[in-house]
């Protein structure tokens, strides 16, 4: 298990790196491309202990992208089949982010490991058919501390 300790260069400095920090503005805004996008560079950098951590919180972001755009055009032919890659990308993100426990940097990884599983679930309980996101139940994820 990666340690959950926010210390050292892997820990308190990246916990308040812009990117790290962009990442949860842009989320909360509902701008999942642009968390998506800007958590990135911070990944594309980091070969160390977080690696694997940066790339679930890509992949959950990028999983809302799909979600979004499923809400937006149900009925465009590109956009209407965006469930399954949404439902692949949490169960991606939350494979990335299993190592980490309970707390990391900062984040309830816990909790976001949950919001990921009972996404998959609603996804897959509609046999890809419904789309569990709306802009009124879009989710905020918030740093402790």
């Amino acid at each position: 298990m990666v340690s959950t300790l926010d210390t050292g260069t892997a820990g308190e400095g990246v916990a308040f790196d812009p990117c790290y920090v962009g990442w949860f503005s842009c989320f909360n805004e509902g701008r999942y491309y642009e968390a998506h996008d800007v958590l990135e560079h911070l990944w594309l950098r980091s070969r160390d202990a977080n690696h694997a951590f940066f790339k679930g919180l890509i992949q959950f972001a990028g999983a809302f992208v799909h979600l979004r755009k499923n809400y937006e055009r149900p009925q465009h032919p590109k956009d209407r089949s965006r469930l399954r890659p949404a439902a692949r990308l949490f169960q991606l993100a939350a494979q990335n982010l299993a190592p980490y426990g309970h707390t990391h940097l900062r984040l309830d990884v816990r909790a976001l490991r949950e919001r990921c599983a009972a996404l998959i679930a609603a996804i897959e309980a509609s046999g890809f058919a419904r789309n569990p996101w709306n802009p009124a139940n879009a989710p905020r994820i918030e740093l402790a501390g």
